[in-house]
Formats: C-alpha cells, structure tokens, sequence
C-alpha cells in the first residue's frame, strides 16, 4: 500500500510459447523465470497482493513452490497466441472484485523481463504516485544501437541507399526510447477505461540498457543469463 492506495500486482505466464519452447519455465541462475517476478513482488514494500495468471498446472504448481497465489487456472479463451495481456489483467482485477476486494493500482511484471527488480518497482510505484497528473508507468530504455538516424535500405541490386543527410555521429544524435517491457503499472479506473498501459498520460521509468532485455528466443536468454551473472559488475 502507497498512501492509503493499495496495489495488485500480476503474473502472466501462459503453456504456449513459439519462440522458446517451455520459456517461463526455463532455468535461470538455477530458477525458473516465474521465479523472478514472483521474488520482485514479495520484496516489494507497497504491492499489497500478488497472484500469477496460467493456464498451465505445471506452472500453477511450481509458483505456489514460492508462495505466490494461484487463485484460478486462467481461461483457454485467454490463453491462445493472439490473447491480450489487458484481457489477462482485467480478468485478474475482476476475479478480485467479485469477492469484494478492490485495488487502486496494478503492476504487471512478465517472466521475461527477470531483471526487474523490487526495487525497480517501488521506485516505479512512488514515480507515478507522485506525478499528480500521470496515469500509468511503463519502462523505457534508451535507444542507442538500432537509433532511426543510423538505419539504412537497401534496393533491388543489394546496394546501400544512404540518406540525403549527413549521417551523424553517436554524440549528435537526439535521444529516443523504446518500450522494453520491464513493467507495467496503472491506476486500475484508467486501465479499465483505455484498455491499455499505454494511456494518454502515461510516463516513462527509465531503465538502464543491461536491464531492458526481453527473453524472446534463446539468444536473449543466453545474453540475460550472462548479465545475471555479472551484474554486481554492472
């Protein structure tokens, strides 16, 4: 709870995975993704409850091996590849309104951004707290290698078709950010209403470029596996 406001947060983490096979359960710094979400909600000091939505009882079952509450296995209607994660999450919301116990505030953490921390969400939590006017906070990095500026095409005889401008250097470029899916939070009256995160008065928390990797297929993992093994050096 954040003055007097109280905070949901929300686990998903569906069977079905194209890209890596079984990803949320694939073992990182010997524990399984849910793992990572699951220990940054139980050290957060303002979420007041916490649940993971599955369809898998394999999950289901190695979640409450941490103690994070299963409350329902999520419906086949909800879990298919083309299934929003805004219908997941107000899904969640209302299985908790149906027995008379509201929130103000929800948190989404994915299994595969692991790298976000308790710590990264408090600060999230208070960042929109005090930002009066603001709605929702999603996670940004800032954009460096894959930058606009320095993007090319390339024609019908594979030559390189450079841009009229001069291309700049790293320093003369203007900052730009992507969304890198690390976390998700909003006031639950506004999520309800836009059906998204991603509001018209949505601000950014900004993190560092080690922690805005995402686990989309096994190079990514490979690369988070690395970082979680360095990362007192970063």
């Amino acid at each position: 709870m954040i003055n007097n406001k109280k905070v949901l947060g929300i686990i998903t983490a569906r069977k079905g995975s194209k890209g890596l096979k079984n990803k949320n359960l694939l073992k990182l710094n010997g524990y399984p993704l849910i793992y990572w979400p699951i220990k940054a909600f139980k050290n957060s000091k303002y979420v007041d409850d916490f649940i993971l939505s599955t369809d898998s009882t394999k999950i289901l079952e190695i979640a409450n091996k941490f103690d994070c509450k299963t409350p329902f296995v999520r419906p086949a209607n909800l879990a298919k590849d083309n299934s929003s994660s805004i219908d997941v999450v107000i899904h969640a919301i209302n299985f908790f309104k149906s027995k008379n116990i509201l929130f103000d505030y929800v948190a989404l953490l994915e299994p595969t951004s692991p790298l976000t921390t308790a710590k990264d969400l408090d600060k999230a939590i208070i960042k929109l707290k005090k930002h009066k006017s603001a709605n929702s906070i999603v996670g940004i990095s800032k954009i460096i290698n894959n930058h606009p500026d320095f993007n090319i095409k390339i024609n019908n005889k594979s030559f390189i078709k450079f841009a009229k401008k001069k291309i700049k250097r790293r320093q003369e470029i203007s900052d730009l950010y992507f969304l890198d899916g690390s976390l998700y939070i909003s006031k639950i009256s506004s999520l309800i209403k836009y059906r998204s995160f991603y509001q018209n008065k949505t601000i950014g928390f900004l993190t560092p470029k080690w922690k805005s990797f995402e686990i989309d297929d096994y190079v990514d993992f490979l690369t988070i596996s690395t970082i979680m093994k360095n990362r007192k050096k970063l």
